[in-house]
């Protein structure tokens, strides 16, 4: 049965309010300098943990962290040292492609906007999303399996398109709360609220609505 907005709001309280007590201030999982190294590292951590994200970078953004840096290395040096992360081959023309692209049309900047980051290669709505929020500062809520996963659990959407979740959640909390909400609900998902295995009558949240 669905819930109205009254009852999600009311249960996103709820829910806010464990979250703020088990990850006060949750880190930003993916290690990064500035915009650009965000992107380059958020488009790396597709279908890849964070973890191996964080070793592969570390030794990427020590041969170029920037977009002059990323065309000198060029796509074959680019795909050997991000091989690790799968789906090399596709990822390194990305980011070469992008580097280019940002050093043609935006002076070598990250741009701020949502429709100029999606028009990027190999950048989807989520990776703009994560960029705007963790680089600029701009209220976003990113929608990754995790977060696709609880919220679906919880009862606050039951929508399986990333993108109605999104706008589903945007509803339900406050958006001073979304950058912050956001890395909590992926630390609980890992954590308390995983995809197997899950006991709902144990789980710090889900107890609390089990019918």
């Amino acid at each position: 049965m669905s819930l109205s907005i009254h009852e999600k709001e009311k249960r996103g309280k709820k829910i806010s309010k464990i979250l703020a007590e088990l990850y006060p201030d949750p880190p930003i999982p993916l290690e990064h300098e500035d915009a650009f190294t965000l992107l380059v590292a958020v488009l790396l951590s597709a279908q890849c943990t964070d973890i191996r994200v964080n070793q592969v970078s570390k030794i990427l953004f020590a041969k170029a962290k920037t977009p002059t840096k990323m065309l000198k290395l060029g796509v074959e040096k680019i795909r050997d040292i991000i091989r690790p992360c799968g789906l090399s081959e596709r990822k390194s023309q990305n980011i070469y492609d992008l580097s280019r692209i940002l050093l043609e049309h935006y002076d070598g900047q990250v741009p701020q906007t949502a429709e100029e980051l999606e028009a990027l290669p190999g950048v989807g709505e989520k990776t703009a999303a994560v960029v705007l929020m963790q680089a600029f500062n701009i209220p976003s809520f990113p929608v990754d399996t995790h977060i696709l996963r609880l919220a679906n659990r919880w009862g606050l959407s039951e929508s399986s398109n990333p993108s109605i979740v999104s706008r589903e959640l945007k509803q339900i909390f406050p958006k001073s709360s979304w950058a912050k909400l956001h890395l909590q609900i992926i630390f609980f998902g890992r954590e308390h609220c995983k995809a197997r295995s899950h006991d709902g009558n144990k789980c710090p949240i889900c107890r609390h609505f089990s019918s």
